[in-house]
């Protein structure tokens, strides 16, 4: 039976990441905090008004720059600490304050962007020519001229921007701190119940009762939060329309993505080539779970059990590492150390407790090394997964070294690739080391199950649910539960058409990602996925060769656009092509998938 979530301080201390690695203690912490705001201070007051030409851009660029790196570790500081407990009030208050801090700092500085978007194009073009470092950054300021508002409003915005930012902040209480499970009964036994054990374990549970039991749980408790977690996500989003009317975007859509350097056709694409060409596939899969596991209909809450239950082995948090080193060994010495490090020096934060953010994520604070957050269930997915994450650390440990702070972050539509890139690595090393057919099912199914459903259906499916939400924005609406419940089950109606019923419940499948609170973040990981499955069957074919086109892309950073970074992998993703090829190659997984599953019996 599964137990209830321990409390933060009752967790193994090496389970845990080690902040000290950031300000080895709460008063370096403060005394930084301190430094940042008089910093912030004095820089305004020596450059504000001050630039004039080229040389003088560069100048406060320059300086800027140096200030910003000041702010990282002190917001990777606050913002780490209070994602492995929010239910810590000290971990709450202290992100609250660096969120004011932050706000205060950001409406000081923003005579940088205005002062720098009123040069004429060509006084910028000039600073461009004249300093590498900052091309990239003034290209984007080039770009952002005619969205640019008066030096006094864009001052104003940015001293609202915690307030801004404010729906994110409620929508993690309220998922995390209010929210609390009840037990659910099967055949007059309590199993207990938490965001981290139903994503973790009960969504996958073999056993039919359990898993549907759990599931009907879990649906009636967000079910309870609905109107408020609605409600936030409004607010977010007439925030975005609101900014994106202002700076004379034709659409949020627009608004959102010119930050990631993508045009509206790549967005739209793939979501409409996804939701078209690879639904027959994965309906496919579907009906191959449903006879596996012979149940009378397939319904939502049966999506993610796996094909082989009795197979899935067992792994621990130091047996993991010999998985990953010996699948990410292809990357070469360098890659694989800080592998190692992260390891050693407790980059990665595994424990499984209560107030604990769900799901996993890579910070990457420039200066500092990654930090990985990951609730360790023992599962094999939780490998995929870890790898996953470091490739998100692989990226920015090579970026870091290689650009500065303004050049470091890919757009949002490529950050997806490395991560994704790593799964596939770690799934061509498995199939590549077996003959065992019950094993290749297994590994070939993990693919299927964790890394394309999650980030071809799960993720694709709240994009194409997250673009219904802005059209309607758009034109003018606002939504409530009751549409957001709409929107979502038309999309899953859609995509499963009638092989898979669509439960009571699968609506509010919308409340579980935050995701939504970060711009069409969504759809990115199926475009990061794309890349990185056309870049992994270079790997597979080519070797050294191929790895060392990636590490130069790695190593590239945000100095490049997707489009490039993507076209220095040797894959053109203006045309639709690798998208297709990645959608054939999954329904050539799903074919091994079934003739395994014939020849096993």
């Amino acid at each position: 039976m599964a137990k209830s979530l321990p409390t933060r301080d009752q967790v193994k201390v090496e389970e845990t990441w080690n902040l000290k690695d950031l300000f080895a203690t709460e008063q370096a912490y403060e005394e930084a905090v301190e430094a940042v705001i008089t910093e912030a201070e004095n820089f305004a007051n020596s450059y504000k008004g001050t630039i004039k030409d080229a040389a003088s851009a560069i100048q406060v660029l320059d300086a800027y720059q140096k200030l910003q790196e000041q702010m990282v570790p002190i917001g990777a500081y606050a913002s780490l600490s209070v994602s492995v407990d929010q239910t810590n009030n000290e971990a709450q208050m202290r992100n609250s304050k660096y969120g004011s801090v932050a706000a205060k700092i950001g409406s000081q500085t923003s005579f940088v962007m205005s002062e720098l978007t009123e040069l004429p194009t060509e006084i910028l073009q000039q600073a461009c020519e004249q300093s590498t470092d900052f091309a990239v950054y003034l290209e984007k300021i080039i770009k952002q001229k005619p969205h640019q508002l008066h030096p006094e409003v864009e001052k104003t915005l940015a001293a609202f921007s915690s307030t801004f930012s404010a729906p994110y902040g409620l929508y993690n209480t309220t998922k995390l701190v209010d929210m609390k499970f009840p037990d659910f009964q099967v055949e007059d036994e309590n199993y207990p119940l938490s965001y981290v054990s139903f994503e973790g374990s009960w969504e996958s549970e073999p056993d039919t009762a359990k898993r549907r039991a759990a599931f009907d749980a879990f649906s009636t408790k967000l079910r309870d939060y609905q109107h408020t977690t609605a409600k936030t996500y409004d607010t977010h989003v007439q925030t975005e329309k609101t900014t994106a009317d202002l700076r004379g975007h034709k659409s949020v859509i627009d608004y959102l993505l010119i930050r990631q350097d993508v045009d509206r056709s790549m967005y739209n694409r793939q979501i409409d080539v996804i939701m078209k060409e690879l639904a027959p596939h994965m309906r496919r899969y579907a009906k191959l779970l449903q006879k596996i596991y012979q149940l009378d209909e397939m319904t939502f809450a049966d999506l993610k059990i796996p094909v082989d239950p009795t197979y899935e082995p067992t792994i621990t948090t130091r047996e993991s590492k010999k998985y990953i080193d010996d699948a990410l060994a292809i990357m070469g010495e360098d890659y694989t150390n800080m592998v190692d490090r992260a390891y050693a020096e407790r980059w990665v934060d595994f424990a499984q407790n209560a107030g604990k953010s769900t799901g996993a994520f890579c910070s990457s604070p420039y200066g500092s090394h990654p930090y990985i957050l990951i609730s360790w269930t023992g599962s094999m997915e939780d490998v995929f997964v870890l790898a996953h994450e470091l490739g998100h650390a692989g990226h920015f440990y090579n970026a870091f070294k290689h650009q500065n702070l303004f050049n470091t972050r890919a757009s949002m539509y490529f950050i997806e690739a490395p991560s994704t890139m790593n799964e596939m690595l770690m799934a061509n090393h498995l199939l590549a080391n077996s003959d065992d057919p019950r094993f290749k099912r297994w590994v070939l199914s993990s693919i299927v199950s964790r890394t394309y459903y999650h980030n071809f259906v799960t993720h694709l499916l709240e994009a194409a649910y997250q673009r219904k939400v802005y059209e309607l924005v758009d034109e003018g609406g606002n939504v409530n539960a009751t549409i957001l419940n709409d929107l979502k089950r038309s999309v899953l109606e859609e995509f499963w058409g009638d092989t898979v019923v669509i439960n009571e419940g699968a609506e509010l499948t919308w409340m579980r990602q935050p995701h939504y609170y970060m711009g069409l973040y969504p759809y990115t990981y199926s475009a990061g996925l794309t890349i990185s499955t056309e870049m992994a069957k270079r790997v597979l074919n080519e070797g050294k060769p191929a790895v060392d086109d990636w590490l130069t892309v790695l190593q590239a950073g945000g100095s490049k656009s997707p489009a490039d970074l993507a076209k220095m992998a040797g894959i053109d993703i203006t045309t639709d092509q690798p998208l297709r090829d990645t959608i054939a190659y999954i329904g050539e997984l799903i074919d091994q998938i079934e003739q395994l599953t014939e020849e096993i019996g």
